[in-house]
């Protein structure tokens, strides 16, 4: 229903999920697994909300439409615990989520996934365009490394 994947699509998502790396996402990039979802430092960055975390269902499904509830609540779980280790461990003001169905709604990777964003006063996110490169690898370590560092001491789902 309502999906856009096109044939023989190789999902990134899938292949981190797999263990495997390309040159936007690497193993090291990986913040928090859970048996039904994972969240990792994204590799797509806004100027002023650097280190910004995508979390993803661990199975395949294209959009919110073919999310399955138990899937979407462990995404949600993770988007949380993630949004408090940012406020933690980042220096920032606040924290935003995104989530985008159908090109229309400008998803352009065919796999569920959740903006996690590091907010500061007046960073304009919604009005500034994301940067023209990837963060490298050594760019996106330093995040990475802070985010498992707090939850290699916290629970991975926080109580409130």
């Amino acid at each position: 229903m309502f999906n856009h994947e096109p044939a023989g699509y190789d999902c990134p998502f899938c292949l981190v999920l797999a263990g495997g790396e390309d040159n936007l996402t690497s193993q090291q990039d990986v913040v928090l697994r859970t048996d039904r979802a994972m969240a990792f430092v994204a590799s797509r960055w806004w100027p002023n909300n650097l280190g910004h975390v995508l979390v993803v269902p661990t199975g395949h499904h294209e959009n919110l439409y073919d999310l399955p509830s138990v899937d979407g609540h462990a995404v949600q779980d993770a988007v949380r615990a993630v949004a408090i280790a940012i406020r933690h461990t980042y220096g920032c003001d606040g924290v935003s989520t995104r989530q985008h169905n159908e090109p229309a709604g400008y998803q352009d990777a065919w796999h569920y996934h959740v903006h996690v964003f590091p907010r500061y006063k007046d960073d304009n996110l919604y009005n500034t365009p994301h940067l023209a490169q990837p963060a490298t690898r050594e760019e996106r370590e330093p995040y990475a490394r802070r985010l498992r560092s707090y939850f290699a001491d916290q629970p991975v789902i926080p109580e409130s």
